[in-house]
């Protein structure tokens, strides 16, 4: 068995079970993982010089087939159920030994990395792939030891990824071919049978999720982050079509990260080494940061060429719409390194409102907060996914819910907990419709959604007054700099103003039923920040 690269003298893979690997490539440079997948035939140069790969069949992550082995140590903990998926302990070992045993006469590339930017609370990671292009997708997502580092490093998770290997579901107990299975007591996570990156990236999210709650106190979070030039950081949560990349992108302010981070008693980190963003319709004008990024060393996913040329074609979905782009952080002009900032003095929950019931900035207090964070709430569009002709609500607890571990209300109350302890402002902002709903009314304008944002973190709208929405509660400021005065109030914007009452209390029901899930955890604090239906005569 041959071995090369970077790594800690008298390591090898033996600890795995892994002794009969053809060759072991250890922390290879970026551009030896570019040359690799270019002789292997896994991807193709685009004329910025990054490399462009498919993912296969799975273009998504595949949350049916997400797995955490239930044992001693997760039995009462994690949150169970259609998320939490729970697999025997006993059959993970045999998927595990199938598994090693399918890596030996392989080359595996092996990346020593570790998540999390603050010292107290990094997770040590080893990744182990059957592809290049995957090991420098993890090279570009996880944080970068130094070469010191290298030589002393020890693993406190594994990932194992292979997808060209496939479980056979009446055997090893997964629902199909491909798996992501979590193992929190032999701190592993083992993906087969797709080329999906992104398993690997959200299945580390995962254990953090789990981690820091859990053992460390300390709040994870699935959010964009970047902090003002007077050290003021601000964080941005929103699901998909919100303009949460958009929104937190400014180039006055350093970008401390795009997607996950913790929340400890001092500062706000990042998990992650790079950012992983969508690049369908991408041009320079709407995205320039992102844009700048994809160079040498960045990879793009499931894209296509313009005929003729190595010139990527942004508006072909061809293959999916989720095509997507991963570079390390330092690609960003204005990105913060190391990735920490302090406490944050403002949160923002981004929704897109397609029915143009809430406020385009609003005010929350601690009770709506925590009942706003549980619901996740956005709305889906007419041409967004396949059967969807109406605007139809969407709610992800925590603006996550596929990565929580544990119960929705621990992240809840810990955000609760920290709203007390450092006097945090959180802003609802809806970036979606006014004037009426989806095919009604307009979108808001970005550049008053822009000013909104602008007024919330220099302190203006501290000096306005506010008036509270009759159904969900919330305080909307009457005035705000750049801002017709008119917008501010989502009733006033309606020609029908019966119908914004029906429609408010409509909304309103929806979150009352989503939430009727989490109730029996709930506290009463987080019960008191649910909206106040109306009888309608």
């Amino acid at each position: 068995m041959k071995e090369f690269g970077n790594k800690r003298t008298g390591m090898d893979l033996s600890s795995l079970g892994i002794t009969e690997a053809k060759e072991i490539l250890w922390n290879l440079t970026p551009a030896e993982l570019v040359e690799a997948a270019l002789q292997n035939g896994e991807g193709f140069l685009t004329d910025t010089g990054a490399l462009m790969c498919d993912t296969g069949k799975f273009t998504g992550r595949s949350p049916k087939d997400r797995f955490v082995v239930r044992d001693e140590n997760t039995q009462d903990s994690v949150w169970w159920g259609d998320v939490n998926i729970a697999f025997e302990p006993a059959k993970f070992d045999a998927l595990y030994q199938k598994m090693v045993a399918h890596l030996s006469g392989c080359t595996l590339y092996v990346r020593d990395a570790y998540a999390g930017a603050h010292p107290e609370y990094r997770l040590n990671l080893r990744i182990v792939n059957t592809q290049a292009w995957h090991n420098l997708f993890c090279n570009n997502m996880f944080l970068r030891p130094s070469a010191k580092e290298l030589e002393t490093i020890t693993p406190d998770f594994t990932i194992i990824c292979a997808p060209e290997f496939e479980a056979d579901p009446a055997v090893d107990g997964t629902r199909q071919a491909n798996f992501a299975i979590i193992n929190f007591s032999r701190k592993m996570i083992l993906i087969g049978g797709t080329g999906y990156a992104g398993e690997m990236k959200k299945g580390i999210f995962s254990v953090l999720n789990y981690l820091l709650p859990h053992e460390k106190n300390t709040l994870s979070m699935h959010c964009s982050a970047n902090v003002g030039k007077d050290g003021d950081t601000a964080i941005f949560f929103g699901l998909s079509g919100t303009g949460k990349t958009t929104l937190s992108a400014d180039p006055e302010r350093g970008l401390i990260g795009d997607d996950e981070h913790g929340w400890t008693k001092d500062s706000v980190f990042n998990f992650e080494g790079g950012c992983y963003a969508k690049v369908i319709d991408l041009t320079r004008e709407k995205e320039p940061q992102i844009w700048d990024a994809i160079k040498f060393g960045a990879i793009v996913e499931n894209t296509r060429f313009i005929e003729g040329t190595r010139t990527v074609d942004y508006t072909n979905k061809s293959v999916t719409e989720n095509t997507r782009t991963a570079y390390p952080i330092y690609h960003i002009e204005n990105a913060v390194e190391p990735s920490r900032a302090g406490i944050p003095k403002n949160i923002f929950f981004l929704t897109a409102d397609a029915f143009g019931v809430l406020p385009p900035i609003s005010r929350l207090n601690k009770c709506q907060a925590m009942y706003h964070f549980i619901s996740g709430y956005t709305a889906k569009v007419a041409g967004t996914e396949v059967g969807v002709t109406e605007p139809q609500t969407t709610f992800s607890a925590c603006f996550g819910a596929a990565f929580l571990p544990l119960h929705p209300t621990r992240y809840a109350e810990m955000l609760g907990k920290k709203m007390t302890e450092n006097n945090v402002n959180v802003w609802l902002v809806n970036t979606g419709w006014t004037g009426g709903a989806y095919g009604t009314g307009s979108r808001m304008k970005l550049s008053y959604t822009r000013a909104m944002i602008t007024a919330a973190l220099n302190g203006a709208l501290d000096e306005v007054s506010f008036v509270k929405h009759p159904v969900f509660g919330v305080e909307m400021p009457e005035s705000c700099p750049h801002v017709p005065a008119d917008i501010l109030n989502p009733r006033n914007t309606w020609s029908d103003k019966e119908a914004y009452d029906h429609k408010a209390n409509e909304l309103a029901r929806s979150f009352i039923k989503n939430f009727s899930k989490y109730a029996d955890f709930a506290n009463d604090e987080i019960l008191a920040g649910a909206p106040e239906v109306a009888v309608e005569v």
